[in-house]
């Protein structure tokens, strides 16, 4: 978000935010990025935090293969707590983070591949926030996504509003949807 990466790692506690500014054409679209812990202790937070999303985001660890089992929990929590209209077409981004350690990378590109094909052809990007790799265009396409079922939806889930919110999520309990 400030264009710097930290050496030092700081857990995030119940839920941290920023925003973050792009023009779409003549429109300034402001994201609010919502970063949710990925601790069960948090879970009952997610609700609050999920409200009036436009789309979500789904972060995963390259190099942890279990963190990638949790992204199907995530998706489902955050559907059954937003309830949105369009659950089987709303916009998720599957992200999976730290490509830059290439040796240590436990996630299969063909599992990645035919989970995004499951779920509607989710769009999915290899990303580094250390070495800033394809961190720009996922914010572009999440803010294309938002924008888009924000602007084109009869029934606007967040009525007449520009400020769209995006969650980042990497671990969570097992369950799922139905």
């Amino acid at each position: 978000m400030k264009n710097q990466f930290s050496q030092q790692y700081k857990a995030t506690i119940g839920a941290d935010f920023l925003t973050k500014n792009l023009e779409k054409g003549e429109d300034l679209i402001q994201l609010q990025i919502w970063d949710t812990a990925g601790t069960e202790r948090y879970n009952s937070m997610g609700q609050s935090f999920y409200r009036n999303s436009e789309a979500c985001v789904l972060v995963f660890d390259l190099t942890v293969a279990e963190s990638f089992k949790h992204v199907e929990n995530w998706r489902c929590d955050f559907l059954s707590s937003l309830n949105p209209p369009d659950s089987a077409t709303y916009p998720f981004i599957l992200v999976g983070n730290k490509n830059d350690i290439k040796d240590s990378i436990q996630v299969n590109n063909d599992e990645i591949e035919a989970y995004c094909k499951e779920h509607n052809n989710m769009p999915y990007f290899s990303t580094s926030a250390k070495d800033d790799i394809n961190l720009e265009e996922t914010f572009s396409k999440v803010a294309d996504m938002a924008y888009e079922r924000n602007t084109k939806s009869e029934d606007n889930f967040v009525p007449q509003t520009k400020f769209l919110k995006v969650t980042k999520e990497e671990n969570k309990k097992k369950g799922c949807c139905g």
